[in-house]
């Protein structure tokens, strides 16, 4: 199931600064929000997320408790059922309702999440491809709602 790892998370002080120093590195920018940016490690297969935040160093950040695993598209869909075949029971992200695994088009990938003995969270993540024209959906899509839209999206003219 697990082929890699998908993402790894730091806090930081000044995005802009630490867009300045990753760049310099060599990485190459794959994402942006306000206080969050997202660095490819190797392009297509892992990246490195960075997230601003003044309490960076003094209090818990998410980040400096979750990891993202690689998985491919199949078997992210089948993820639920891998999970609780090995007795590990997925959580909701943030504040969905829904363990399912979704779609997160403008950013390009789907996951869903769980966590592990100590309450860290875990997550399988895939790339996805996304047309050009839903590439700004902010939506979460459930894999069902995607698969509509993405095949009625290929049979347009």
């Amino acid at each position: 199931m697990i082929e890699g790892l998908y993402e790894a998370h730091l806090p930081v002080s000044d995005l802009e600064n630490s867009i300045a120093f990753y760049s310099r590195l060599g990485l190459k920018l794959a994402w942006r929000s306000n206080d969050t940016v997202f660095f490819w490690i190797e392009e297509g297969k892992s990246w490195l997320g960075l997230w601003e935040g003044e309490s960076y160093k003094t209090e818990y950040h998410p980040s400096l408790r979750h990891i993202a695993f690689r998985v491919s598209y199949e078997n992210l869909k089948n993820s639920i059922a891998w999970l609780q075949s090995i007795g590990v029971e997925p959580v909701p992200f943030g504040t969905r309702k829904s363990i399912q695994p979704f779609i997160r088009p403008n950013q390009g990938n789907a996951s869903v999440y769980f966590e592990d003995p100590d309450g860290n969270s875990l997550e399988l993540m895939c790339f996805i491809e996304v047309p050009h024209e839903l590439k700004e959906d902010t939506e979460k899509r459930s894999f069902a709602e995607w698969e509509v839209i993405t095949t009625r999206n290929k049979n347009l003219p």
